[in-house]
């Protein structure tokens, strides 16, 4: 196998080891900017296209606020649930639209359909991962020109998921916005 290969099933067998933290694992206590980045730079380090990639910085979660994806922070401190919306955002935003993640997380309000939400990202992504991690492995003992041709197949088949959710959350928006424009 060649150096690539080789970097490749490190990174499967990391992705592989890596467990995002559940809802009731994240933190209790409230953090601070640069405790928030720490920990979310281990919750996301396997998700970057390479070693070096930062998936989130100070400015993008001054934005997220700002936007209204996520809710103002509580005295400078960060809760739980901040941390849940951030790891959706951050590993979403590769393929929905800030607006549609944002319509997604904050189609209704409390705790528990933060978790709800939260937990139901966590487990779709560790099995995906899963299936994806089976077949880069497999595709890494059988070569590069393999590994091109997962690589694309792969990319197709974000498309077409990423073309449907976008249709799904399209459709329920206007469906959304109809309801409310009726009178009563």
């Amino acid at each position: 196998m060649n150096n690539a290969c080789d970097k490749i099933q490190d990174w499967v067998q990391q992705v592989q080891e890596h467990r995002t933290a559940g809802w009731d694992s994240l933190p209790e206590i409230y953090l601070y900017m640069d405790q928030v980045i720490n920990y979310m730079e281990r919750q996301l380090h396997p998700f970057g296209r390479d070693d070096e990639s930062v998936l989130l910085t100070p400015s993008m979660i001054n934005n997220y606020v700002k936007d209204r994806v996520l809710p103002r922070p509580d005295k400078k401190k960060y809760s739980r649930e901040h941390l849940a919306m951030l790891t959706v955002v951050c590993l979403l935003k590769q393929v929905l639209s800030i607006q549609d993640i944002s319509s997604v997380l904050n189609y209704s309000s409390g705790e528990d359909y933060q978790k709800e939400i939260y937990e139901s990202f966590r487990i779709a992504q560790e099995r995906e991962l899963a299936g994806v991690c089976e077949r880069v492995g497999q595709a890494t003992g059988q070569g590069e020109e393999e590994l091109r041709t997962l690589a694309c197949a792969l990319a197709v088949e974000a498309s077409a998921r990423r073309i449907a959710a976008e249709r799904i959350l399209s459709e329920l928006s206007r469906s959304k916005e109809e309801t409310e424009e009726k009178p009563s």
